[in-house]
């Protein structure tokens, strides 16, 4: 499962695959409309069969020049998958962006600039901006996946990994602030405006648990507007995560090429069973139940509302608490066969169905483009790259020490680049390597943290 496309059933445009059991009607069809239709109702379009996916996007015009585009979850749900699988279909397919994660990076970027053209509905975006933002659906997303790899993990493989996983990217943090700084000083930013308003920022684990705290803390110290301090750090933030997002595309193309710099999605190089084919070799041969699928989904929706309880009364991250929990009953034996099971199942379908829907959502809705715009200035806009490299880059270096594979470490690294989840997400699907999640979380939402926590004792120390 070296890639998104192949691993989680987005299959943009392609046939079902012939080793999976389907089942098929017992009388072929004997004319040619009706072979032709057998043919459309076996391309997705994403997850999408042809013909139901034409007819969706039909039912989404006509709804929309109606004026029935409410927030009712069908029209939710059917305007995500509109929007999001085809714009998946076509960065899959263009020439120049395709083999570097194409389809995540046009439904990360192409829904912001669409939404800020008006070609998509407002009736639209109000709908799904208003289930996005009340429903945090992609909280619920995030805990299925990391639930589902975590459970899926063979006990040794996770405990090497999580250990190992700290030294490229304390590593990877210090290269990229030294190198962030040189840069931005070296191009007139000066070293405190680059290092508290872009380097920190892209670091800081995104907008909700990095930028906004962040800046509520400068608020303090320079008696500004947390407002006006927010627009200035948001571009590095959004730049920062789209960097990200066209290196973990290069680092899967080189994966490509050189087999040897990567484990198809394994971090650790030493010995013992790949996490997720471990997973699917304890699955049974028989179909995974309905009871299973439900035991599991219930177990990730509670891990989450035990995070959820922490942040209210300890102040401690939801995903953070979500994914201790769910190592800590890993390795204490707690997860039985038939909820491992269920786990993959779960886990399977969330990557499937789920991750494009949500990257579309979050892009149109949440992702201002004037303000990510303005990161393509000069200064700011080489000072972010070269933060970004820098930290990929050491990531790479690093793992080859501590015996990680090189792309796998170099793009967990890399995450502590990402806007938290949903950067998370855009930047492994982009690499096809979303399994990785878990390690993802680790470096955006721990090292976001630690990030923020220093910087606001810097600037208290230092000033701004």
């Amino acid at each position: 499962m070296s890639d998104i496309t192949s691993s989680s059933g987005i299959s943009s445009g392609a046939k079902h695959s012939a080793e999976a059991p389907v089942a098929t009607d017992s009388v072929p069809p004997s004319t040619r409309a009706g072979r032709l239709w057998r043919r459309g109702m076996d391309f997705d379009i994403g997850i999408v069969p042809l013909p139901v996916f034409i007819a969706l996007a039909a039912l989404i015009a006509a709804l929309t020049a109606t004026d029935n585009i409410t927030g009712e979850l069908a029209v939710v749900i059917g305007v995500m998958c509109v929007f999001a699988f085809a714009l998946g279909e076509l960065g899959k397919r263009l020439p120049l962006v395709r083999g570097i994660g194409g389809a995540a990076i046009f439904v990360t970027l192409v829904p912001s600039y669409l939404a800020y053209q008006g070609l998509i509905p407002s009736a639209a975006l109000t709908s799904i901006g208003g289930f996005f933002g009340d429903t945090k659906v992609l909280s619920l997303f995030i805990a299925f996946v990391i639930v589902g790899s975590i459970m899926g993990m063979d006990r040794g493989v996770l405990v090497r990994g999580f250990g190992k996983i700290f030294a490229p990217l304390v590593a990877g943090s210090a290269v990229a602030l030294v190198v962030g700084t040189a840069v931005g000083t070296a191009t007139g930013l000066g070293w405190k405006h680059t290092v508290f308003f872009i380097v920190v920022p892209i670091m800081a684990g995104g907008v909700g648990e990095g930028a906004i705290p962040l800046t509520i803390g400068y608020a303090g110290v320079l008696s500004a507007t947390q407002g006006e301090l927010l627009a200035q750090v948001l571009p590095a933030v959004f730049v920062g995560n789209l960097t990200a997002i066209l290196l973990a595309g290069l680092l899967n193309h080189l994966g490509k090429r050189r087999p040897d710099l990567t484990g198809h999605g394994r971090l650790d190089v030493a010995g013992g069973p790949d996490p997720l084919a471990a997973a699917e070799g304890e699955r049974p041969a028989a179909p995974v139940t309905v009871q299973q699928v439900a035991a599991a989904g219930v177990t990730a929706v509670t891990l989450y509302l035990a995070g959820v309880l922490a942040l209210d009364l300890f102040d401690l991250p939801a995903p953070v608490v979500m994914l201790a929990l769910a190592v800590l009953l890993k390795l204490a034996h707690g997860v039985t066969p038939r909820l491992q099971q269920g786990a993959g199942f779960v886990y399977d379908f969330c990557l499937a169905a789920m991750a494009f829907p949500m990257l579309f959502t979050f892009s149109a809705t949440q992702t201002p483009w004037q303000t990510l715009v303005k990161g393509f200035s000069p200064a700011p806009l080489v000072t972010v790259v070269a933060t970004v490299c820098a930290l990929v880059g050491t990531g790479f270096v690093v793992s080859r020490w501590v015996r990680l594979h090189p792309i796998e470490g170099a793009l967990v690294t890399g995450t502590h680049s990402g806007m938290g989840g949903a950067g998370d997400v855009a930047i492994l699907t982009a690499a096809g390597r979303m399994r990785l999640l878990p390690f993802a979380q680790i470096a955006t939402r721990i090292g976001g943290g630690i990030t923020v926590a220093l910087a606001l004792l810097a600037a208290h120390t230092v000033g701004l």
